[in-house]
């Protein structure tokens, strides 16, 4: 699963620790269901805009970094308070671009997350955003997670964002439908959510992710995060989000 920035954070971009709560709560339900979970996790950088009191998130791509680098440790301090509560140990992953373009790098991180899931640990996984400039701007973790379900053979990609998914216009306009179902990401597709994304970490992020996993033979779920008991709901088949199939589906 992949947590965004809006998921986790308040109106004044503030690291929100009743919703990391929330989110640990359905995870742990999950587990309950002999699951394997793997956390993709934006926040750091509203973590570092709370320890620092910023007045607004910064617009200059080396503030952002900074901010991240403060917020990294703060971020999982809130995940380690909050899984602690059901004795489930997690551990700390930070990617870049190169860890899966790099053969030996690569597969240094499937056999590290093979060993941790082995161990019943949760990966609580970011991009290096002190380093990675390019992910700052663009990635906001959906590329990453369609990378890290393709490394483990992922069954599933939840992306949870704060729309309830792909709609054919604009979610604000009363004439886009949502989409329930996308069979295969087509250019269609794409220029459909590249005219309603929203800017960073929009709706076409996602939907990049979605074809890249997709294709690898991944299904893709795009759900909205405020929804109560999303992960289970969408686990136990309910009508929620889009799903986009995998090409083997």
């Amino acid at each position: 699963m992949k947590i965004g920035t809006k998921s986790l954070t308040n109106e004044r971009s503030k690291l929100d620790e009743r919703k990391v709560a929330k989110f640990v709560k359905d995870i742990m339900a999950l587990r309950k269901r002999d699951k394997e979970v793997l956390v993709v996790t934006s926040g750091a950088v509203g973590a570092g805009i709370g320890r620092l009191e910023l007045k607004e998130r910064p617009k200059h791509v080396p503030s952002l970094q900074a901010a991240a680098s403060v917020g990294q440790g703060i971020l999982m301090q809130v995940y380690e308070k909050n899984f602690s509560r059901y004795d489930q140990p997690i551990a700390q992953m930070l990617l870049s671009a190169e860890d899966f373009s790099n053969q030996a790098r690569y597969q240094n991180f499937k056999s590290t997350l093979s060993a941790l899931l082995k161990w019943g640990v949760i990966p609580i996984i970011n991009e290096n955003d002190t380093v990675a400039v390019e992910e700052i701007r663009v990635g906001d973790n959906d590329l990453l997670s369609a990378y890290v379900a393709k490394g483990v053979k992922a069954d599933l990609i939840v992306l949870l964002s704060d729309v309830d998914g792909l709609y054919t216009g604009h979610p604000s306009k009363s004439a886009s439908k949502l989409l329930k179902t996308v069979e295969r990401v087509t250019p269609k597709i794409e220029r459909m959510a590249r005219s309603c994304s929203r800017g960073f970490g929009g709706i076409l992020t996602k939907v990049q992710a979605a074809r890249m996993a997709s294709e690898a033979g991944i299904s893709v779920v795009i759900a909205n995060s405020r929804t109560e008991n999303v992960l289970g709901r969408i686990l136990n088949g309910e009508d929620i989000g889009t799903l986009f199939l995998s090409r083997g589906d």
